[in-house]
């Protein structure tokens, strides 16, 4: 990997900090019903701050705090969780491919919340049960990568490439066997994934695995350096391997998971964001992992933004961030020849 910084990482962290607020603002305001910037900060301060009554604009109001604020925070969590996630796995398994999705946890979670809707269990329902498979696809993965009391990483990789074509074949399953009057579209909808079923209480549920999973990676991001070494190497430096890739392990597979459990199949954000990251900043987690919240959570907050307010009807998300970070990531590794690898 080129660990040389790209960018001044100092002089970049005041933007990265403010853009995920100043995007937050624009993307409130945005949709078929359009308000400004200004508009959109005043009834959110006055909101907040004085209730609903000190609000003139009572369709403003109402826009913004029941319909758009849910979607936009959990927008954020996703894109800032799934990128963290991406880059933890990364730097764990020193694979820069390596990402939920290709590990199996997106597969295991997705069957977990397909089973649930198959037997119309409500929202609460589908969230717990898409944790629990989440969760469970992990643990097995980890397992088959378990020898000799040793993790090995190739086998794990292997592992979770095996699980999530098994996955996939039990959700085809589920798809089969659904009512196709009724559950078969509600399965097929909710696998392109959207962010329209946000309310607070869904947030109230998922949100403190995203939130809890993401403080802990940023808190251990330095480490995340000493477990892209070999183990041996790792252990000379005084750091327990075995306990780190587990707390790593737990911790981005309940971001996945809870990010799956809440708005379906999110596809490229665990990949593409912290390779971007990477390109910009180098290869040190210090820098990569609080980088990867705020473009991650820029980056969900213009796909959601798009989803809904380009067409009338709304376009499902993993069609957007395909369509768009395919080409990225093409263009990025044409241009680079893959050294940011």
């Amino acid at each position: 990997m080129n660990t040389a910084s790209k960018l001044p990482y100092k002089a970049a962290l005041p933007f990265l900090v403010v853009l995920p607020f100043a995007a937050a603002i624009a993307c409130l305001g945005m949709g078929r019903f359009y308000l400004s910037a200004f508009e959109t900060a005043e009834i959110l301060w006055r909101g907040i701050f004085f209730g609903r009554d000190a609000v003139d604009n009572a369709l403003g109001y109402s826009v913004i705090f029941n319909i758009r604020l849910p979607r936009i925070i959990l927008a954020v969590l996703i894109g800032a969780g799934l990128s963290v996630a991406g880059a933890a796995f990364q730097a764990m398994f020193s694979n820069p491919l390596a990402t939920a999705d290709t590990l199996g946890v997106t597969a295991g979670a997705s069957l977990g919340a397909c089973i649930a809707l198959l037997f119309r269990f409500n929202l609460i329902g589908v969230q717990l049960m898409a944790l629990a498979f989440g969760l469970a696809a992990m643990l097995l993965i980890t397992f088959l990568g378990r020898k000799n009391g040793k993790t090995n990483i190739i086998m794990m990789i292997l592992g979770g490439i095996i699980m999530a074509s098994m996955f996939s074949a039990f959700l085809s399953l589920v798809r089969y066997v659904a009512d196709p009057e009724d559950i078969l579209p509600t399965i097929t909808f909710w696998l392109m994934g959207s962010l329209a079923n946000a309310s607070y209480q869904n947030l109230l549920l998922g949100a403190p695995f995203i939130i809890v999973g993401t403080v802990v990676l940023y808190l251990l991001r330095w480490k995340l350096n000493i477990l892209s070494l070999n183990e041996e190497e790792a252990q000379t430096l005084g750091v327990n391997v075995q306990a780190m890739r587990l707390v790593v392990i737990i911790c981005a597979t309940s971001i996945a998971a809870s990010s799956v459990s809440m708005a379906g199949q999110v596809g490229w954000v665990g990949l593409l964001i912290p390779l971007i990251c990477r390109m910009l900043f180098g290869s040190n987690n210090q820098r990569i992992v609080p980088a990867c919240i705020s473009i991650g959570a820029v980056f969900m907050l213009i796909i959601d933004t798009v989803a809904r307010a380009a067409t009338a009807a709304e376009i499902p998300i993993t069609i957007l961030t395909a369509t768009i970070g395919a080409p990225i990531f093409i263009v990025l590794l044409r241009r680079t020849g893959g050294v940011w690898l």
